[in-house]
């Protein structure tokens, strides 16, 4: 049985993980990256925003084409009611913008607390990088130790 998660169609019992902040140009748009090339059998990811922007940061591009990941092809898109009810796991990367925050929207969130990337040099969107892949590690591992869990 499938069940319908924006304009493709899911396995019903894949388990979703999806990534949001306000622009959906950067740090999620880079957790989405990194979850999709190290995430076990049976997840899907997706990443979104509250107000997203027109495209993703192309700072986060160029440095996640440096560890051999292409984001270049994902594109901002819009927090819907159906993404939040469907997903297994929701990770709010951060609040910048306390008035567009996707933690005031959405019930059991994880607040990753991550430094958005928007006007940083170079330098600092390869720190956020390393957070942020570090940080999608840990939740993997934690999968793999908890029988198939993913904590919340």
């Amino acid at each position: 049985m499938k069940f319908s998660f924006g304009k493709r169609e899911r396995d019903k019992d894949a388990k979703t993980i999806l990534f949001v902040c306000v622009q959906n140009a950067g740090r999620s748009q880079m957790a989405e990256g990194f979850f999709r090339k190290y995430a076990p059998k049976g997840y899907e990811v997706i990443s979104a925003g509250t107000v997203p922007t027109s495209q993703i940061n192309p700072i986060a591009v160029e440095v996640m084409k440096e560890v051999e990941i292409d984001i270049s092809k994902q594109k901002p898109k819009d927090l819907t009611e159906d993404m939040m009810r469907n997903a297994t796991t929701i990770i709010n990367m951060g609040c910048m913008d306390d008035k567009f925050c996707p933690a005031l929207f959405i019930p059991k969130v994880i607040d990753w607390g991550i430094e958005d990337p928007k006007d940083k040099p170079i330098e600092k969107v390869r720190e956020i990088r390393d957070e942020i892949e570090k940080r999608v590690l840990e939740i993997i591992d934690s999968h793999q130790d908890q029988n198939n869990k993913i904590p919340i």
